[in-house]
C-alpha cells in the first residue's frame, strides 16, 4: 500500500522545460549557470566573452524547489540569436579566417535550431540587456514566435548591476508580460525570478 502511494506521488510529480533565449551576449549562459549553481551547487554551461560560444542547445536536470513549489526542471541554454553573423568579428578574438568562418557556420546552424526548438518548451526566459533600449533588440522577434506558439514567457531584464541599466523601460514596453529585473552576475533579483518561474511553470 505504501509502495502504491509512493508510485502515485512519483508519477504525478510535475516536470517542465525552462529555456533561456535571447540575443548574443545578453548573459544567457551566465544566468543558466547561476540557476544551476543555486540548485545543484555546480556550473553546467560554458561561458565566454567570445560571441556565439554556445552554438548548440544544451540542457541539465534540476530539482527545482521554491516555497511549496517543486518540480523536475529541464534547464536549457540556447545559442544567441542574431539577424546576421559577420565571421570577421571572430578574427578580433584571435581566430584565423578558417576558424572564424567555421564558427560563423556553427553559430548560424545553432540559431536555426533554436528557432525550431521554441515549439518544444514549456517556459521561455527571454533575456534582454537592460542597458540597451528594448526596441532594437532581436528579442522582439522571439516574443512574437513564442506568442504564436502559445508558449509561456518571462522577460528577464539582465545586467541590473550596471550603472546605465534601465529595466523600467523594458517593463513599460511590455506591460502585458511578466518582466523580472536581475543581475545574473551578482544574483540580484534571482529570488523574484524563481518565484515567477514557479508561478507560471
Amino acid at each position: 500500500m505504501v509502495s502504491n502511494l509512493f508510485d502515485r506521488l512519483f508519477k504525478s510529480r510535475k516536470s517542465a522545460s525552462v529555456c533561456l533565449i535571447g540575443e548574443v551576449n545578453t548573459g544567457k549562459s551566465t544566468l543558466a549557470n547561476r540557476i544551476a549553481k543555486d540548485f545543484t551547487g555546480e556550473d553546467s554551461f560554458r561561458e565566454s566573452a567570445i560571441p556565439h560560444e554556445t552554438r548548440e542547445i544544451e540542457s541539465t536536470k534540476i530539482d527545482f524547489k521554491v516555497g511549496r513549489s517543486q518540480f523536475d526542471m529541464t534547464l536549457i541554454d540556447t545559442p544567441g540569436i542574431a539577424t546576421a553573423i559577420d565571421y570577421r568579428k571572430f578574427l578580433q578574438h584571435g581566430m584565423d579566417e578558417e576558424q572564424a568562418v567555421q564558427r560563423a557556420k556553427e553559430a548560424t546552424s545553432g540559431i536555426v535550431s533554436t528557432i525550431k526548438f521554441l515549439k518544444e518548451i514549456d517556459v521561455a526566459l527571454v533575456l534582454m540587456d537592460s542597458t540597451k533600449p528594448p526596441f532594437d533588440q532581436v528579442s522582439l522577434t522571439l516574443l512574437g514566435a513564442l506568442e504564436m506558439n502559445k508558449t509561456k514567457a518571462i522577460i528577464v531584464a539582465n545586467k541590473t548591476d550596471l550603472a546605465d541599466a534601465n529595466p523600467g523601460l523594458i517593463q513599460s514596453t511590455f506591460p502585458h508580460l511578466p518582466v523580472v529585473p536581475v543581475s545574473a552576475l551578482s544574483g540580484e533579483g534571482m529570488t523574484t525570478l524563481y518565484e515567477k518561474i514557479s508561478s507560471v511553470a
